[in-house]
């Protein structure tokens, strides 16, 4: 493929903008080589500034569940903006989002709209802290909860693909009020609260880790969270910016039937546009300002757009159920490419839960950190490469998951498969 004007732009934007990207996750650092500049997208396609066009299974890293252009959203974001784009006053469709939300997800009573999923767990986090009036905060290795600071600690995402899983600015007075336990292992989970009991102000997790590749947290681990901290008073939140109309229309809790305290929301509830949600029980929700004490705010949070985008995408999904058909097609394309991959002698893994799916290259199955490290990420890079070259736009890591769309059809998935195949041969 010709990528000459992609080539002239990423060069151009090194010298305006750190490392030529405003997301570390698009740098791919994980695979070798330049990011390619994306023009447009069109359901299930994207195209380049060459105008190379490739079947995207990362859609803009989960949010676009109905595709690129949805002609619905469309549709709701033209009458939006006609309106404004901001007005920093209340407005009824933040109403209509909230109802959608609170609809959807099982444990969530009143939510607060905010920008970007990095603000939702940052927020949750203070609130839990102020709920509680407790100091500490457990996370789990290779889970990703945005670039917080005192969550930035053995984090997943692009800091478990450039190897660099501290920050620095982050203070060691900041981390050391982070407790780090392995994903999946419930004894851990009883160990530290048998040694900080009442010390603890939240459990912080994502129930299927996308940071990581995706990896399904096991049904004992789950309870056995759930369990602890009730039992102490711990407030748990399910970090379900990703998951959260991805796995299941009411997010993985939906899914696995366990309600957390808190849940934070992001990519989906906005349609496309810059968007997160922090929501749970009435009785923690009405600790924050104004309500109660817990200050949060922001001047764009709940803005017109955003809404728009975000209802319209919800009342697709709730209107036409397409997560039966979808999940399927998920299925038959994890299975496609392990096929791909043992035919070939390759070492290989799929982990997938509901629209989300990694292909590891393993030996083992991938549970935790600790077993994604081990992954071949050299083979991975000649894997991306391979299908990039030849029309199919994966994510550009290992340790990330990719998603499907309504916009991807049988036919794709047979030809991404395909394509799979004639890479292992030589990969």
């Amino acid at each position: 493929m010709n990528r000459s004007r992609s080539r002239e732009i990423f060069a151009r934007s090194q010298s305006l903008i750190p490392g030529g990207v405003n997301s570390p996750a698009r740098a791919f650092g994980g695979v070798g080589g330049e990011p390619v500049v994306m023009a447009r997208g069109e359901g299930a396609f994207l195209i380049d500034v060459d105008g190379n066009r490739y079947i995207d299974y990362v859609q803009s890293w989960g949010p676009m569940i109905l595709g690129h252009s949805h002609p619905h959203v469309l549709e709701a974001l033209s009458k939006a903006i006609r309106n404004g784009t901001s007005f920093g006053a209340p407005t009824e469709a933040e109403n209509r989002l909230a109802e959608l939300i609170i609809d959807a997800v099982p444990s969530v009573e009143m939510v607060r709209l905010v920008n970007s999923g990095t603000e939702a767990t940052m927020s949750a986090i203070r609130l839990a802290r102020g709920y509680t009036g407790r100091d500490l905060i457990v996370k789990f290795s290779g889970n990703y909860h945005g670039h917080v600071d005192s969550l930035l600690v053995a984090a997943g995402s692009a800091a478990a693909t450039l190897a660099v899983p501290n920050s620095p600015g982050v203070t060691r007075g900041t981390a050391a009020d982070t407790l780090i336990l392995p994903y999946n292992d419930p004894e851990a989970v009883k160990s530290v609260f048998d040694s900080y009991r009442d010390k603890i102000a939240a459990v912080i997790l994502e129930p299927v880790v996308g940071n990581m590749g995706c990896v399904v947290g096991t049904p004992d681990f789950l309870q056995t969270l759930r369990k602890e901290t009730e039992n102490h008073g711990t407030v748990l939140i399910f970090d379900e910016v990703m998951t959260g109309f991805r796995v299941a229309y009411g997010g993985a809790q939906s899914r696995f039937n366990i309600l957390p305290d808190l849940t934070t929301l992001g990519k989906v509830i906005g349609g496309g546009l810059p968007v997160g949600a922090y929501g749970g029980k009435s009785e923690i929700m009405r600790h924050v300002l104004p309500a109660g004490k817990v200050f949060q705010a922001g001047t764009l949070s709940g803005n017109p757009l955003a809404t728009a985008a975000g209802i319209a995408t919800l009342e697709v999904l709730k209107n036409s159920n397409p997560y039966p058909e979808l999940e399927q097609k998920m299925k038959r394309l994890g299975k496609g490419l392990l096929a791909a991959a043992q035919n070939a002698g390759i070492p290989a893994q799929i982990s997938q839960c509901g629209l989300m799916m990694t292909l590891f290259f393993s030996e083992n199955p991938v549970t935790d950190w600790e077993t994604a490290s081990h992954c071949d990420t050299r083979q991975f890079a000649g894997y991306f490469w391979g299908l990039l070259d030849r029309g199919i736009y994966m994510p550009c890591s290992q340790y990330e998951a990719f998603f499907l769309s309504t916009a991807h059809t049988d036919a794709m998935i047979d030809e991404t498969i395909k394509i799979a195949e004639e890479v292992m041969k030589f990969n």
